[in-house]
């Protein structure tokens, strides 16, 4: 963050100082108070289990140069009406002090920050940038990454999430991309939308703020993403597999670990690319960050050899690993939709060839009406996919088992748990050298577990 005294942060937010006008801001915003260094700024939320007051003498003895606040604390604070408001106004009014820093945006159904930290890791090469670690992509997530951008920061490159129409354009008000890039439109958060086409206005809230002059990064194979064109002034740029789109991929191929090698084609040139990431689904997101790199002035061979040198960043997604029992796991345990979960099965299906493959799969959540339909044809997928078992985690999942056992030529087993442990066990009773499991649920379930305790060996004694 550039250096802030506590009068200008009070005067960007519209709080009120209680402390020395001159003390200096200088280290990073945090919203934990252990995480504070010397100079930093405290944001005391309150939240349902803690009130961050309370931890406002602590961070202030940790050496933070003040709290910002929805009361006074005993000592140097910013006191605002909504805490969560007043960070957003503090990111924006710091990014407007940087005008050299370009803000490429990402959103999408699926993909979102695998696809952040391809764009990251490109657009790194050619100047300082700055991103967010996981999924930091809602109204208090965002304002942080933005307050982590100084006067060397040259792209800043953020996730923007939605569950609800006017989200998207909330986080665009604090930080407003040059590039802005749609991903698709899929049913993740469904249950809270109403339906995919109003995901699709909520998801497009991201290219009406590109102003003229940026540029639109827009999924040519997605119908309802391409759609979107109209809705910005920006220069709109397209990819995808399609041959009219922009940027795209040709001669695909998949190696035997299900990592994908493509050419990359754009106007300026041809280059190839031989992606670390996992899964046929990553080319879509490998395009889409070379789109957005590409309207950052970063030439193909670059972007190429880049894409090429990228590694996962963030945890449990498509992390792909082999225990000491010789079992294959894929951990893509951070989240769940029907989309992203179909590509996973694809992958995992893929990477085991003539191995045994099983799925564990939680419950994948926010799909209200749609849920039993959507479970019930994640179920079948598994099984048309020639899975050797399916352990469904969590009783709403349930309908998974169903839909499995409704597919009439799969000889494989279903079994249904209530939790994370019990997965655990009824893997540990199946497991068998060289196998392969895939690991998958929305995040609340703790699936990663599962995938840890395969990894130890927990779950593996029958293969010893």
């Amino acid at each position: 963050m550039i250096p802030l005294p506590l009068s200008t942060i009070a005067e960007i937010t519209g709080g009120t100082l209680h402390g020395p006008p001159d003390a200096v801001v200088g280290g990073p915003v945090v919203i934990d108070s252990r995480a504070v260094v010397p100079g930093a700024l405290f944001a005391a939320f309150e939240g349902e289990r803690a009130d961050g007051h309370a931890f406002a003498p602590a961070a202030l003895a940790a050496g933070a140069a003040g709290v910002l606040a929805r009361r006074p604390v005993e000592g140097p604070a910013v006191v605002v009406d909504d805490v969560q408001e007043a960070l957003g106004r503090l990111a924006r009014g710091v990014l407007e002090r940087l005008p050299g820093v370009t803000v490429i945006a990402v959103t999408g159904s699926a993909g979102k920050t695998s696809t952040k930290d391809l764009i990251a890791q490109v657009v790194s090469r050619a100047g300082p940038t700055v991103w967010p670690p996981g999924s930091f992509n809602n109204e208090i997530g965002l304002p942080l990454t933005v307050l982590r951008a100084d006067a060397e920061t040259r792209y800043l490159v953020l996730e923007m999430g939605a569950r609800g129409i006017g989200h998207i354009a909330y986080l665009t008000g604090i930080a407003r991309p040059g590039v802005g890039v749609v991903l698709n439109v899929g049913t993740a958060h469904v249950g809270e939308f109403g339906g995919r086409e109003n995901i699709a206005v909520a998801k497009g809230e991201i290219i009406e703020a590109v102003p003229e002059g940026g540029t639109a990064v827009l999924n040519a194979d997605d119908p309802l993403v391409a759609a979107m064109a109209p809705r910005t002034r920006a220069e709109v740029v397209t990819f995808g597999r399609s041959p009219a789109a922009t940027v795209r991929a040709a001669e695909e191929t998949l190696d035997e670990r299900g990592r994908a090698r493509f050419t990359l084609v754009t106007p300026e040139g041809a280059a190839p690319v031989a992606l670390r990431l996992y899964g046929a689904h990553a080319v879509a997101n490998a395009l889409a960050a070379a789109a957005a790199a590409r309207a950052a002035g970063l030439p193909p061979d670059e972007v190429a050899e880049a894409l090429s040198r990228a590694e996962p960043a963030s945890r449990w997604r498509m992390e792909v690993a082999d225990s000491g029992d010789g079992v294959t796991v894929v951990n893509d345990a951070y989240n769940a939709n029907p989309d992203s979960t179909r590509a996973a099965i694809d992958t995992t299906r893929h990477l085991a060839r003539d191995r045994r493959a099983f799925a564990v799969l939680g419950e994948m959540a926010e799909l209200g009406a749609a849920s039993v339909a959507e479970h019930a044809k994640i179920g079948q997928h598994v099984a048309r996919s020639g899975f050797a078992g399916l352990v469904a985690v969590g009783p709403n999942a349930a309908a998974m088992a169903e839909g499995a056992g409704q597919v009439a030529s799969w000889t494989g087993e279903c079994v249904q748990v209530d939790d994370v442990g019990a997965a655990v066990t009824a893997l540990s009773e199946r497991l068998r050298p060289r196998d392969v499991v895939l690991v998958k649920g929305s995040r609340v379930a703790g699936m990663e577990r599962v995938a840890e305790a395969i990894l130890a060996g927990r779950a593996g004694e029958a293969a010893r």
